[in-house]
């Protein structure tokens, strides 16, 4: 999955945006206060919107009147993602339009719809089009041939009006845009990654097939891949031998109480350190590692202010490391305030947030002709964005 196109209405500090061209690794600066953790919020908004439903993920996000632009309360949200994904084996380039209602207190699924191209010409064909929790879903999407009047399109009801509808029709494999992009979805990953809940011995019982957002389960997926991915368990530590002076090795250990360690070996030293006592940045890149070699990767990873506890100077291998995951097929977001790993992306991947009237734009890196012409001249992007050439975006 590559996400191409975001465009938001009334989310938040977003009243109106449309961003396009998104490359397979994006990052977002700006000043305080201008919504990048706004911007990741969408992704984790469509999570528990599929997971839940609508009603409940604006609930737990304190409300419609918190959620909504401000002054703009009366009027409906509207989240749209074009994206290519696979479907019947065919890479396409497939729209998700979901607008959401609040009337008399009630939120609503106002409109929500899947439709995509099936041939190189004509219009994108509506393969789900739902509003207020009817509508209707085409289940012979591979017939090809046939014109969207001949698709076979089933009428459903949901249970209730804030019901995604592919929550429900993507149950279903003969739905296969909606099954497709349920699946998607539920894997992504927006990183919420607390130090404090990754250290420490955790109960060994249980099965974990990815880092969970917070990391909270480090200790018991680096025991399954030291267990059941020996070579990329290897290619971790080998990384964090590069990265980390003085880390010789790294094992997960059970102890007798059934319970999990795990132990960093200093070369310089007899005895191994338990995680609880090492530092902080070398259990932050020992998880960002677990992350990005997962066997089984996430298809969008979204990650807030990675330079936290970080040594400077790896954030440039951070930045490769997030680049490299991105070109094998996942999608990685990044949000930072630091130079030192902007300096490490190219003039494509950045994209910077400014306020205007009390609502954020969104601009591109790759269409400011200054930053375009001092790039080509071989400077870096952190340098020009320290010295203030991110309209709206000073980093001081």
């Amino acid at each position: 999955m590559k996400i191409e196109s975001i465009r938001l209405k009334n989310f938040k500090l977003f009243q109106d945006i449309d961003m396009t061209d998104i490359p397979p690794f994006c990052v977002v600066v700006g000043a305080n206060g201008t919504g990048k953790s706004t911007l990741f919020q969408v992704f984790g908004f469509i999570k528990d919107c599929l997971v839940y439903n609508a009603g409940a993920a604006i609930q737990s996000r304190g409300g419609w009147h918190e959620l909504v632009s401000r002054g703009h309360d009366t009027e409906n949200m509207v989240i749209e993602l074009q994206f290519r994904m696979e479907i019947s084996k065919v890479q396409r380039l497939v729209t998700y339009y979901l607008e959401i209602s609040h009337t008399s207190n009630k939120v609503e699924v106002a409109r929500e719809i899947l439709r995509y191209k099936r041939g190189a010409a004509g219009s994108p064909y509506h393969f789900l089009d739902f509003a207020y929790g009817k509508g209707r879903a085409v289940v012979n999407e591979d017939d090809f041939n046939k014109t969207e009047e001949e698709l076979t399109k089933e009428q459903q009801e949901l249970d209730k009006s804030d019901i995604l509808a592919i929550k429900g029709l993507g149950q279903f494999q003969k739905f296969k845009a909606a099954n497709a992009f349920r699946q998607l979805i539920e894997n992504w990953h927006v990183s919420d990654f607390h130090i404090n809940l990754a250290r420490g011995s955790k109960d060994a019982a249980g099965y974990a097939d990815h880092l969970s957002v917070t990391g909270d389960n480090l200790q018991r997926v680096a025991h399954r891949l030291f267990l059941e991915e020996e070579e990329i368990f290897d290619r971790i530590v080998e990384s964090m031998k590069m990265r980390v002076p003085g880390i010789s090795s790294i094992e997960p250990e059970p102890t007798r109480d059934g319970r999990l360690l795990l132990k960093f070996q200093d070369g310089s030293f007899k005895d191994p350190f338990i995680d609880k006592y090492v530092s902080d940045g070398t259990i932050k890149m020992f998880a960002y590692l677990l992350l990005l070699y997962d066997p089984t990767p996430h298809p969008l990873l979204c990650v807030e202010e990675p330079e936290n506890q970080l040594y400077p100077k790896l954030l440039w291998e951070l930045a490769e490391e997030f680049r490299a995951y991105a070109n094998r097929g996942g999608q990685v977001f990044v949000s930072t305030h630091s130079p030192d790993f902007l300096n490490a992306t190219r003039l494509e991947e950045v994209f910077w947030l400014e306020k205007e009237n009390g609502f954020s734009q969104v601009r591109r890196a790759r269409d400011d002709a200054q930053l375009a012409a001092y790039m080509n001249e071989g400077d870096q992007m952190g340098y020009l964005w320290e010295h203030g050439f991110f309209p709206g975006a000073d980093p001081r």
